[in-house]
């Protein structure tokens, strides 16, 4: 068996050969040249790379392509197929958004939406997931009769996964969500209880849960989400201006919400000893409280507020107090920007949603402004238009 030579240039450069036997397959014990290429890698190191045997079709020419190729998937950041990192498994990527997720953000329901992803999408890789694939997904979950809110969150954390793995260079494929559409919603909640329910509710829970009743109370006279109750703490009552701090809200962004005489006296009741402990905890431990009981849903039930309800958007959650809020002050005449920011509202848009409870603002406007013309006009004595042109003389 013949040794095999030293690398000998070619006149390309970086292509090389060299003279040896096939030590297996069906070539064994046959003398070839083999031809090698030379090359620096992104870090500026020098990379040598067998190409391949003359007699498995590999001759100088295509030596000097793949060298070609090679330094252009270089110069491009592309990556050089052999050093190529197998792309993850959607499970694997899910695996360490859920963990960032987490870890960064206030409320989540991330870890229940995987639970829909993890059948259909979990084995596949991130490479392998096609539109086609989530618009099937998004059928089958539509057939399983969940509510397309539901749906379109779990698309969504779809897309959240696939930006996090291109942005922490896991993957640098194409996202399959763009071809999908999105369920379109309108989960605008429409109920919102009379001042007589919303007196028989918080009679009903104080008498089988205080806790559950002062943060329903708290929501309904600030219009507070139930996750801003139950991140309140202690350091954000101020008694002495009576506001609220709103921390870390949905929209990720600070606001003060006001004290009633009621809530300033239930809060005084409940603010904890130390400034940085939750107001509202769970009973017979300094845990906060972090989801609203089955408390709550029983009293409401009991009260038979959801009686032959249909559809969620006019059914009574803990959320319709917030609503009820917004809307109280939309039929009292309250300005549509001053309920957006009691709201933490990003757009006024979310907030007009209330402006048809109040249809006799315009009408009372109008005849306001009538009253304040004919008073003028009297105090002026304004002769009509009609007269002074029967009377030149009087002009």
């Amino acid at each position: 068996m013949e040794k095999m030579t030293k690398r000998t240039p070619t006149k390309f450069p970086g292509v090389y050969f060299r003279r040896g036997t096939h030590r297996k397959g069906k070539h064994k014990g046959k003398i070839d040249t083999v031809f090698d290429v030379s090359f620096k890698d992104a870090d500026g190191k020098k990379v040598w790379k067998k190409v391949g045997w003359q007699a498995e079709g590999i001759s100088l020419k295509l030596a000097v392509q793949f060298r070609a190729e090679w330094t252009r998937k270089i110069r491009l950041g592309e990556g050089l197929p052999w050093k190529r990192k197998k792309v993850p498994l959607f499970s694997e990527m899910a695996s360490l958004y859920l963990k960032w997720s987490d870890e960064n953000k206030n409320e989540s329901n991330d870890h229940s939406r995987y639970k829909h992803l993890e059948g259909p999408l979990g084995n596949k890789r991130l490479n392998e997931i096609s539109s086609f694939d989530l618009e099937k997904l998004k059928n089958d979950l539509t057939k399983k009769e969940l509510a397309p809110a539901t749906i379109k969150h779990c698309l969504v954390l779809v897309r959240e996964i696939y930006n996090k793995a291109v942005a922490w260079r896991k993957y640098q494929g194409p996202n399959p969500i763009r071809g999908v559409k999105l369920p379109t919603l309108n989960n605008r909640r429409e109920r919102f209880l009379s001042h007589e329910e919303a007196d028989l509710l918080l009679q009903k829970l104080a008498g089988v849960s205080p806790v559950v009743h002062d943060m329903a109370l708290l929501s309904l006279h600030t219009g507070l989400r139930a996750g801003e109750v139950f991140n309140l703490r202690g350091q954000d009552l101020d008694f002495e201006n009576r506001l609220i701090r709103v921390v870390d809200s949905k929209n990720k962004s600070n606001r003060s919400a006001y004290m009633t005489n009621t809530i300033k006296e239930m809060l005084q009741k409940c603010l904890p000893k130390n400034p940085g402990d939750f107001v509202f905890t769970e009973r017979g431990n300094d845990n906060k409280v972090d989801r609203i009981s089955q408390t709550f849903e029983r009293a409401v039930d009991a009260l038979g507020f959801n009686k032959d309800v249909e559809g969620p958007r006019q059914k009574a959650v803990f959320h319709t107090l917030r609503h009820t809020f917004a809307s109280w002050l939309a039929i009292q005449g309250t300005p549509i920007l001053t309920i957006k920011e009691l709201l933490g509202h990003k757009s006024l848009t979310m907030t007009e949603r209330y402006s048809h409870l109040a249809p006799d603002a315009k009408k009372g406007a109008a005849l306001a402004l009538e009253a304040s013309f004919e008073a003028s006009r009297a105090g002026n004595k304004v002769v009509p238009l009609a007269a002074a042109k029967q009377n030149p003389g009087n002009q």
